[in-house]
């Protein structure tokens, strides 16, 4: 029976007898055994399969042995394989040094010596599963090394990804306490001041007005830090996929028009003014809280790098999409940093030293993304900055939790 992994054997005999004898006496199950009449049959078996050994008549009509074995030297295909001359000639004429010439590994002289012949095969298909499986062990060995290499190189990137992130976490750890310090430091030093006054007995300064800017000012802070904190959870909530769009049926002119008016008194703070421009309602399914969310961070980014110049917010209503632009007028980004931006913990550098932790706009293209939109910029230095955000109107968000 053979198996999948016989040794092939070619025999070439122009004598059908001849053919079965040699058959016969080499035949084993390991071994599949290819016979052919003539050297121009043999050479079409030679170019087809990969053999162990060929075992070649001298005499024989048309091509003859030596004839094919010169043949089977000059193709690279058959040029290794092993070539085993048979003949009646009596060894006193020169076949031998003809054969050897040609590239024989050796003679058999009929009739046939039954143990040399099977000693011979025997030998030959021992070297052939030798080589065979030396093969195929280099194979397995540059496959493992390819798989170790593989392996070695993803072992350096998710490295590397580690120690980026890493980096990226004491980053943030050191921004976020920066950031969180400041409007905690003023709470601190507002209280220690009226702790101060009210041991003093001063209690008379906190009249309706001092009382009014008191709360004004703790306010602010409070929400500086609340904003940061969210910052924070949303940043998170985006890595780990869990970031809830909710859509409602919402009305893009009111909630901008509620967003200005929200962010007037810090318009004021900052020495500018907020323009809206909505002249028509567009209405359309959107999470009314992080639209807001994203309204309020391009325009807390414009005020905070308009330096004091006049801030516009403008609605269009296009076929299925709402276009909202915020524009400042103030100190642009160069084109190098545009798409940096919208990165985690990046910030335009020389920002005239304005906080942030640098996650407002990459939390704004998160849920303008998540609601199927995009956001875009524009912007040259000295030549102001304009977002735009367009939105689909009536397409089934991302709401992933």
């Amino acid at each position: 029976m053979r198996t999948p992994d016989a040794v092939k054997i070619l025999i070439v005999d122009d004598l059908p007898d001849n053919l079965l004898a040699l058959n016969a006496l080499i035949r084993q199950d390991d071994r599949e055994i290819f016979q052919a009449s003539s050297g121009e049959e043999a050479l079409d078996l030679l170019l087809t399969h990969d053999f162990a050994l060929a075992i070649l008549d001298v005499q024989m009509p048309g091509m003859n042995g030596f004839e094919l074995a010169e043949l089977m030297r000059s193709t690279g295909k058959t040029r290794q394989i092993p070539t085993i001359f048979v003949t009646a000639a009596g060894k006193e004429q020169d076949y031998a040094f003809k054969g050897y010439g040609v590239g024989a590994v050796d003679f058999l002289y009929k009739p046939l010596d039954v143990a040399a012949v099977r000693s011979k095969v025997n030998v030959f298909v021992e070297l052939y599963c030798q080589r065979r499986e030396t093969q195929r062990q280099v194979l397995a060995l540059e496959k493992s090394q390819q798989e170790q290499q593989a392996l070695l190189t993803q072992l350096r990137a998710t490295q590397l990804e580690l120690e980026q992130a890493l980096r990226l976490r004491d980053d943030f750890m050191s921004l976020a306490a920066h950031e969180l310090r400041t409007p905690l430091n003023t709470l601190f030093l507002e209280t220690q001041l009226r702790k101060m006054q009210l041991k003093r007995g001063q209690a008379e300064i906190f009249d309706e007005a001092y009382l009014q800017a008191m709360v004004d000012k703790d306010q602010r802070q409070i929400q500086s830090m609340v904003r940061l904190i969210d910052d924070m959870l949303d940043a998170s909530r985006i890595r780990s996929n869990r970031l809830s769009i909710r859509p409602v049926t919402v009305e893009l002119s009111a909630l901008l028009a509620r967003v200005v008016d929200t962010l007037s008194n810090q318009a004021i703070d900052a020495d500018t003014t907020i323009t809206l421009n909505a002249p028509v309602p567009v209405t359309g399914m959107l999470d009314e809280f992080r639209i807001e969310q994203v309204v309020i961070n391009l325009l807390t980014n414009a005020l905070r790098y308009g330096r004091a110049k006049p801030v516009e917010v403008t609605l269009q209503a296009l076929p299925d999409h709402a276009l909202i632009e915020v524009r400042d007028h103030g100190m642009g980004i160069p084109e190098e940093d545009q798409r940096r931006i919208f990165e985690q913990f990046e910030r335009v550098t020389g920002n005239d030293g304005t906080g942030g932790l640098g996650l407002g706009l990459y939390i704004t293209r998160q849920l303008v993304e998540a609601h199927g939109g995009l956001i875009s910029v524009k912007s040259e230095p000295g030549q102001g900055t304009i977002f735009r955000v367009t939105l689909p109107l009536n397409t089934v968000c991302d709401t992933t939790d």
